[in-house]
């Protein structure tokens, strides 16, 4: 396999963790070519971790088949399945959102416990941004941090959530409430995988391009504007494209700011009141993606109703949010029915959003826009936040 290659430096927070190497591949996916060509003595113990959906795709039979039994029909790969590749170990989780807890990410260390892995172990992520954030999460902890790669899968994995160093998992009903910061050593961006997955993730990965295009690249929001299509076409050539600008956009400003103490803040457009929905929704009932795809139509609502942009900004912004099939009205159809009036649900989400990890004060922190790449930070009054949460 081909690939292109470029690397992140930031002050280290673990030893090992001060750069992180980003490798583009081209071509169908090969596992075996990246982990077991030319094996050296002397190679850390690698931990894989994956879950049901990605163990089943064809592009990873044959490394899925290198840690069973000889007797290929037995055992099923099925949640819990754990094989063994000489030292090597794989853990095969259940997939999705419910999922993402910290007794998955204590069942990802028993494993390398079970197998007697030591601190040099290697743990490697291969999934969505669940597994990724869950693997990542588990290295840092496990004997008091260990090393991890990570392999996404998913779009929204490979332009956001498996690059910077953010780990966790969910507590109760509420988002990465429970995590680290501990980037990976590898990342591994094979686009072919985005071939495989359903119209619903790979929709839910568009949402963080589109965010990103917003934040850091007029051009391919431009591109973007003029080619929704894209949804229907994963071959396109602006696929590969859109993937490149978002991680280097992404790597850009993790380097400045590795902890979200300042500018890496601005990543987080759409997210305050994104996961405020995924919260009061249910976690996985509305798509990560599509949350944030929401919570943008209503920061750019918030941003007007400031004075902070005009309403042709707002306008644009949820026309092509429209276009690309996501709901930009105030009440998200996943919350119709759940409460008796608007102003309950307004009021429900507002609570939520003072839980809010990234909060500095008795306020709601937003990431809100004058203009496409002009983004600010600040606090908003609850009245102006319940309002937009009420109506367009």
């Amino acid at each position: 396999m081909q690939f292109e290659e470029k690397d992140i430096a930031y002050p280290p927070v673990h030893p090992g963790t001060d750069r992180t190497f980003i490798r583009f591949y081209s071509g169908e996916c090969d596992l075996n070519s990246i982990y077991y060509a030319g094996e050296r003595d002397g190679q850390p113990q690698r931990i894989f971790v994956t879950d049901t959906n990605v163990a089943s795709l064809p592009a990873l039979k044959s490394f899925i088949n290198f840690f069973r039994d000889e007797n290929y029909a037995l055992p099923k790969i099925q949640e819990g399945f754990t094989g063994r590749r000489g030292k090597d170990v794989l853990l095969i989780l259940e997939s999705g959102e419910p999922y993402k807890t910290i007794e998955s990410v204590l069942s990802i260390c028993r494993a390398a416990i079970d197998s007697n892995a030591q601190r040099s172990a290697v743990f490697v992520g291969i999934g969505g941004g669940v597994i990724t954030d869950m693997t990542a999460f588990a290295a840092s902890i496990f004997k008091r941090g260990s090393s991890c790669e990570l392999i996404p899968t998913t779009l929204l994995s490979m332009v956001d959530a498996a690059v910077g160093g953010k780990t966790g998992c969910d507590f109760d009903t509420y988002k990465n409430m429970i995590g680290s910061f501990f980037p990976a050593q590898k990342i591994h961006i094979i686009p072919s995988f985005i071939e495989s997955l359903p119209e619903h993730e790979y929709k839910s990965g568009m949402a963080e391009v589109v965010k990103t295009a917003m934040l850091y690249s007029a051009p391919l929001f431009e591109k973007l504007s003029a080619k929704p299509e894209i949804l229907k076409n994963r071959k396109d050539p602006l696929t590969e494209e859109m993937i490149k600008i978002c991680v280097n956009a992404k790597a850009r400003v993790v380097e400045q700011d590795l902890t979200e103490k300042n500018i890496r803040m601005q990543l987080n457009l759409g997210h305050t009141f994104g996961h405020a929905l995924e919260s009061r929704a249910g976690l996985g009932v509305v798509t990560h993606g599509d949350a944030v795809a929401w919570g943008m139509a209503r920061a750019a609502e918030l941003s007007k109703r400031l004075g902070l942009c005009t309403s042709s900004y707002t306008k644009k912004v949820k026309e092509v949010l429209e276009s690309f099939g996501w709901e930009t009205e105030h009440l998200h159809s996943a919350l119709k029915g759940k409460y008796k009036n608007d102003e309950e649900a307004a009021r429900s989400l507002y609570d939520a959003m003072k839980k809010d990890k990234k909060n500095a004060s008795s306020k709601v922190r937003f990431v809100l826009q004058e203009e496409i790449e002009e983004t600010v930070i600040t606090e908003a009054d609850e009245n102006d936040v319940l309002a937009v949460l009420q109506q367009d």
